[in-house]
Order: C-alpha cells, then sequence, then structure tokens
C-alpha cells in the first residue's frame, strides 16, 4: 500500500492496536485511538506512564494496525518510528487530536486541565511503511 493512500484513510480509521517493543524484544500490544496529524504523522494521545511510553523511549520502531468501526473489514498496517511530545509543549496537538476524532469538545480549558491532570503525551508516528491492508 502506499503510504499517501494510508494517510487517506486514516483520515476516517481511528481505531487501533499499537505495538511496541518489551526490552527482550518480545511484542506488547495495546488497543489505541489514533489520528491524522500534521506533517502526515500519525498521532495518539496516551498517559506519560504507559509502558508503550517507556517503550518508545527506549526503541522508538512502532507498528499499528489500524480499523474500522466494525472490527472484520477495512483495515491497513503502519509501521514508523514514533516521538514523544510531552506537555507543555503537546497541548495544541492534543487539542488538534481530539478535533480530528471526536470534533468540537464543550470545554476546552476542562480538557486542557484533564490532559495536565492525566499527564497526557502525544505519540507521534512517522509513517515509514504501510501495508498489507487485505485479507487472503
Amino acid at each position: 500500500m502506499d503510504i499517501d493512500r494510508a494517510r487517506e484513510r486514516l483520515e476516517t480509521l481511528h481505531r487501533a492496536v499499537i505495538c511496541t517493543r518489551r526490552r527482550d524484544g518480545s511484542p506488547q500490544m495495546s488497543p489505541v485511538v489514533c489520528a491524522l496529524g500534521e506533517a502526515g504523522r500519525v498521532v495518539v494521545s496516551t498517559r506519560e506512564t504507559a509502558m508503550k511510553v517507556r517503550h518508545l523511549q527506549r526503541d522508538p520502531r512502532v507498528a499499528l494496525c489500524v480499523l474500522g468501526d466494525g472490527f472484520f473489514g477495512e483495515w491497513l498496517q503502519i509501521e514508523g518510528t514514533a516521538e514523544i511530545r510531552r506537555l507543555p509543549e503537546a497541548m495544541e496537538g492534543l487539542v488538534a487530536y481530539y478535533r480530528a476524532v471526536s470534533g468540537e469538545h464543550p470545554d476546552w480549558e476542562e480538557y486542557r486541565r484533564a490532559m495536565v491532570e492525566e499527564r497526557r503525551v502525544l505519540l507521534e508516528i512517522t509513517i515509514e511503511r504501510a501495508g498489507p491492508d487485505r485479507s487472503g
């Protein structure tokens, strides 16, 4: 699959399973919500204390299996490298992430406070490979 085609699909597909690597090299996977962010990167919001963040600090390689709402159906695989953006620098990216996934928040000040209280970070993933995107 072409990377530009993957970016197009990321405008509507937001559910994913992210795969990082533990210290011993084995996979660690967890469900996330993703969006297409600035400069064509995939963005994911997570807590600074999450294991995926610790793994990515040590090894920035990451893979995502991005799925549609129906689970079976449209999907794609993305591989790349992640950069961790922390607060306060990450705040406007977190706002853009929310807008891309959910639209307007009813109270942006409340949202910003929650991001600080939850110690949120923004993972910015540069897509290096995309595909396959079909079974069989």
